[in-house]
């Protein structure tokens, strides 16, 4: 059954991801909200590596606020070299797996390793994102991929089909 929790959030992020697909800086006021509920959702499904990645995106929303706030004209969408991208992703990997055993050990999680590819390739994607990078989406691609099944197998329906259609 979905929650009230479980829409409200879907709801604000949904309202986020266009703003930001707009280049409308009220993105990252409303990736707050959204963020906030999710992190109180993902907690009570133990995703501990989505609730880091929560918290984490509150804090990079008020960064970029900020810095898209401050700016009376906004940063060229660029592309990132072939080289630094590999090695972005390599660091993602390997924080994946680091981060993974670390749930895995310490915690109760659930999934702990796919779960951390979720919260390090959407970092990654994150800070491709506030410096306006096209490569941003090929790691929302990813996160999506692994995110969608993950989601479901925690009965986050809504949350899964949402993914879904970011996907898309």
């Amino acid at each position: 059954m979905i929650s009230y929790l479980e829409w409200s959030a879907n709801a604000v992020f949904v309202i986020s991801v266009i703003l930001a697909a707009r280049n409308n800086v009220n993105t990252w006021w409303t990736g707050i909200i959204g963020c906030g509920l999710f992190a109180v959702l993902f907690y009570q499904v133990n995703l501990y590596a989505d609730v880091t990645l929560m918290v984490f995106f509150i804090l990079t929303s008020i960064y970029g606020w900020m810095y898209w706030g401050a700016k009376k004209q906004l940063h060229p969408i660029q592309r990132t070299k072939m080289t630094n991208f590999v090695s972005f992703i390599a660091a993602a990997v390997l924080a994946t797996l680091a981060y993974g055993w670390l749930l895995h050990e310490m915690t109760d999680a659930y999934a702990p390793f796919i779960d951390s590819i979720v919260l390090m390739f959407s970092v990654l994607a994150q800070f491709l994102l506030m410096k306006r990078r096209l490569e941003t989406w090929v790691c929302w691609l990813i996160v999506d991929t692994v995110a969608v099944p993950l989601y479901f197998s925690r009965e986050l329906y809504l949350t899964a089909f949402v993914y879904g259609l970011f996907w898309c």
